[in-house]
């Protein structure tokens, strides 16, 4: 008899293997362009000071959304809604802290989101099983929760879940096996992919009915990858600049039926608003 260990055992090593993606998977389809946005994270500390001057800043830059922070939400829901619609900006997506998750389900309704990001998990569950197998169990009750409120929950990853744990499974091999993929959806950081020694090409493939919303930044040339987060693992660049395949990616997510995507870059070594602006004008000239 095959036991609940043993079978999240085979699940997660299942989800582990590299899915291909045939052209005839899409066979008949013509991807829709990417709505390119910025997580509002990277502006953090312009918006604590000047929300509107920020966002009209993203919104003439060229892009079309903006995914929203906690910073922020000190604001009204309707006031909030309001300062991002006079911008000009789209709003479908936002994170919110793992702490209190639920109680913002109500906030994020009357946001009109369409997706309800948790980000990251409290750090003291990252050293276990145990602490990923929690998180599940959370995942899927918000996620019927978010579910009932019309929206979907969705998981952002970072390095430090591919971080091997018991039994030979990662804390991300654990999230994958304990949480129903009907209520649980996933924004993949290329970057954080990356910087944990993944193939983001592969695990974006390999999670086809998961996927939602992905994050963009670009990673510098002959970075050592880890999983621990930390100054350690900061080698943001912008798009462009880096190692990460972004024409393929990008390819990839517009045939997976992914419609946004945000630039997310922790640091810059420029003015922010410029980082931003290099990074639009290559998308731009990839036309993806």
């Amino acid at each position: 008899m095959t036991t609940r260990r043993e079978f999240l055992r085979q699940s997660a090593l299942a989800a582990g293997c590299v899915i291909s993606l045939p052209r005839s998977a899409f066979a008949g389809q013509v991807p829709e362009p990417l709505n390119y946005g910025v997580q509002l994270f990277m502006v953090r500390r312009q918006a604590v000071t000047d929300l509107a001057g920020i966002l009209k800043s993203i919104q003439q830059i060229g892009y079309t959304q903006i995914e929203l922070y906690p910073v922020v939400y000190n604001h009204p829901a309707g006031e909030l809604k309001k300062i991002v619609a006079d911008s000009g900006l789209g709003l479908v997506s936002a994170h919110f802290e793992y702490a209190g998750f639920a109680g913002k389900i109500d906030y994020a309704q009357q946001l009109g989101l369409k997706y309800m990001v948790c980000p990251m998990l409290p750090q003291e569950q990252w050293p276990s099983t145990a602490g990923f197998e929690k998180a599940s169990d959370d995942f899927n009750r918000w996620g019927a929760q978010v579910h009932d409120a019309g929206m979907e929950f969705v998981f952002h990853n970072h390095c430090y879940e591919f971080k091997p744990q018991s039994e030979g499974l990662t804390g991300w091999q654990t999230l994958m096996g304990n949480t129903d993929p009907t209520l649980v959806k996933l924004e993949l950081d290329m970057y954080w992919l990356t910087q944990a020694g993944q193939k983001p090409a592969a695990v974006l493939g390999s999670y086809l009915d998961r996927v939602k919303l992905i994050h963009l930044k670009d990673r510098t040339e002959g970075a050592p990858t880890g999983f621990v987060m930390g100054p350690e693992a900061e080698h943001f660049t912008e798009l462009g600049k880096g190692t990460i395949a972004w024409p393929k990616l990008l390819a990839q997510a517009r045939r997976q039926g992914i419609r946004y995507a945000y630039v997310d870059q922790d640091e810059t070594s420029e003015p922010v608003v410029e980082s931003m602006t290099e990074s639009f004008q290559y998308l731009k000239g990839l036309n993806a």
